[in-house]
């Protein structure tokens, strides 16, 4: 089993059929799910799914938290768009990447996959997912 950090292949697909907005207030909802280590998801990953994920309870609730977006834009030749950081508070658990995918959109089709690059624990204290800046060279979602 592996987490492996991808833009998802069906989400680029996606992007040509309209089917994410990622317009902040206006848009889609987006989430962010976390899983274990024994978790497999990578760029074939096309949905959410509960398998792997964290335990519910413990701060952490299935299905994950909703993101909230930063409205897309460009620079130069490059669009993008980013979430702000998410938190989960009194968080008791352990978590080894994440999944980002559209809620409102009928499958809950999958944007892209985080790997941690290790576990990451939390105990009884706040787990935070930090983007990156809101920019043309790091932002999560970038097209060139």
């Amino acid at each position: 089993m592996a987490i492996t950090q991808a833009m998802c292949t069906s989400f680029k697909v996606e992007l040509l059929t309209g089917t994410h907005n990622f317009t902040n207030s206006t848009g889609d909802t987006f989430k962010i799910a976390l899983y274990t280590s024994s978790a497999t998801l990578d760029a074939t990953t096309t949905a959410y799914t509960a398998s792997n994920e964290v335990a519910n309870g413990n701060g952490y609730t299935t299905a994950g938290e909703t993101l909230t977006n930063v409205t897309p834009t460009s620079s130069s030749t490059t669009a993008y768009t980013d979430f702000a950081d998410v938190t989960w508070s009194t968080a008791s658990f352990t978590a080894n990447g994440a999944l980002i995918y559209n809620d409102t959109a009928a499958g809950d089709p999958a944007v892209c996959v985080l790997d941690f690059g290790a576990d990451y624990t939390a105990t009884n204290g706040d787990f935070t997912v930090q983007f990156p800046t809101a920019n043309a060279t790091d932002a999560i979602i970038r097209i060139a």
